[in-house]
């Protein structure tokens, strides 16, 4: 798994994917579709699928693939080599999706939640099947939402594909298993060797599991809080978790309209201009000022895309 086209720009999503086996374009396939990562506050979600053909389910089963969350982590790097090994009739595709990404696309204003997000992602994954000649005829799904609802939706996009959405599908139909495993594995890979863009010096990497109610995921969101420009972008910003530590502990912001002065509105309501920050920094620590830039430049950037 060549995970470099992500890396050199973390911040945007990525989709990476293995050779399509000439099999699968031959024969009728069946498509698993699993995610890793939707709940943490920390680094990317990444939805994985692995199609293989109908008659080759049994010997997909026999190699044991398994719910990803029931295996240690050097056992689902085994299995994700079995799979990857196996690719005369196993492929599979990654959808990498940054934690900039899901932070911008769920704070725009045009309302994008989450659910919404997950959907449009695997029917892309499931579209660049299609367009690259797997002749899919069944698709098993781990429901996001109503697990009816949600099977009628990808029926009605897919005609003619049996679609099947089920709660814990991963545990199910070993072909959602792979794909779980492959997401899992990119995930953890992905999280392990995070390069951060900001100039943060040496980051403590002993962050967690990223998860909100995790004692070390909390210190570290607390530790690496900047009180002006808040979080890089391994953090999910829109997550509440990261919001109530901004809004308790961050210098509060007022973003003034154009029909009054920043510095005089800030002055009226008793706060600092943003521009009082930098001025502060000006005979200060050279590497702070670049970091407070590259914050400030990163925000601007975001602030754009809403």
């Amino acid at each position: 798994m060549d995970l470099s086209p992500f890396e050199k720009d973390n911040s945007v999503s990525c989709r990476l994917a293995s050779q399509i086996p000439d099999v699968c374009k031959m024969e009728d396939c069946c498509l698993g579709i699993d995610e890793a990562g939707r709940g943490p506050v920390l680094g990317p979600m990444v939805y994985g699928i692995c199609f293989c053909p109908v008659s080759k389910k049994e010997e997909l089963k026999s190699s044991k693939v398994a719910d990803s969350k029931t295996l240690t982590e050097a056992e689902r790097e085994n299995l994700f080599q079995k799979l990857d090994e196996a690719n005369s009739y196993v492929g599979w595709a990654l959808q990498i999706l940054s934690p900039n990404t899901i932070s911008t696309s769920m704070l725009q204003r045009t309302k994008y939640n989450l659910n919404a997000l997950s959907h449009d992602t695997a029917i892309g994954l499931v579209q660049y099947a299609l367009d690259s000649g797997v002749q899919l005829k069944e698709v098993y799904v781990d429901t996001v939402g109503p697990a009816e609802k949600y099977e009628q939706k990808l029926s009605h996009i897919f005609p003619g594909i049996n679609v099947t959405v089920r709660p814990k599908a991963d545990s199910l139909f070993p072909i959602v298993s792979a794909a779980s495993i492959c997401a899992k594995v990119a995930r953890d890979r992905v999280v392990k060797g995070w390069n951060f863009a900001e100039e943060l010096g040496d980051v403590e990497t002993d962050y967690g599991s990223g998860y909100p109610n995790d004692p070390k995921t909390k210190a570290w969101l607390l530790k690496y809080l900047d009180p002006v420009f808040g979080y890089p972008q391994f953090v999910r910003f829109s997550w509440s978790t990261a919001q109530t530590l901004m809004d308790s502990k961050a210098v509060a912001v007022h973003w003034d309209d154009d029909e009054e002065d920043g510095e005089k509105t800030a002055q009226r309501q008793g706060n600092k201009s943003m521009l009082s920050y930098f001025g502060a920094s000006a005979g200060g620590n050279e590497q702070n000022h670049q970091t407070h830039r590259f914050f400030t430049e990163r925000r601007l950037k975001s602030l754009s895309t809403l």
